[in-house]
């Protein structure tokens, strides 16, 4: 059931300053605005043309209006091709702890099944540790080494998950 005043919905052109910022800010926040990661890709800036990639979508999260943040589906490069990487899923502060971040990789896990993934890879970083918290709960394991070739090498734990059709 969704929350009044709650909206997930697929970017468009005029949201890519804000989530720009939210993605740069949030990184600082916690101290993970270091080299190799989206903090410094030039795509941050424009992730309505990033995501016009074929089996690729970003979900923005608004509350009555305001964007709090948002998440994507990506057919990161030298992945398996039933595997989508969830990027860039970053919320604001006031965001947080309300069932947002589940509710955006609800939408994100509907997506890759309804375009053929059978698995979801993430890269993230100690420094996020609310965000891990999360992943694991929502039945992501970790992994010894990267999948892929992201280029996001400030990234050092890396999950996986099965989303299958139950």
């Amino acid at each position: 059931m969704q929350k009044p005043g709650l909206e997930i919905r697929i970017i468009r052109k005029q949201d890519n300053h804000r989530l720009a910022e939210i993605i740069r800010n949030t990184l600082t926040e916690f101290g993970a605005n270091k080299p190799g990661t989206v903090y410094y890709d030039a795509g941050t800036d424009q992730l309505s043309e990033v995501f016009r990639e074929n089996r690729s979508t970003y979900f923005v999260l608004c509350v009555d209006g305001e964007i709090l943040g948002g998440a994507g589906v990506y057919p990161s490069p030298g992945l398996p091709s039933d595997t989508c990487e969830l990027v860039k899923m970053y919320l604001l502060p006031q965001g947080r702890g309300k069932g947002y971040g589940c509710k955006l990789l609800e939408r994100c896990t509907a997506f890759a099944i309804e375009n053929g993934y059978r698995k979801m890879y993430l890269e993230t970083m100690p420094e996020l540790g609310l965000a891990i918290k999360l992943y694991e709960k929502l039945g992501f394991t970790r992994l010894p080494e990267p999948l892929g070739n992201t280029g996001h090498t400030g990234c050092d734990i890396w999950m996986i998950r099965d989303i299958l059709p139950i």
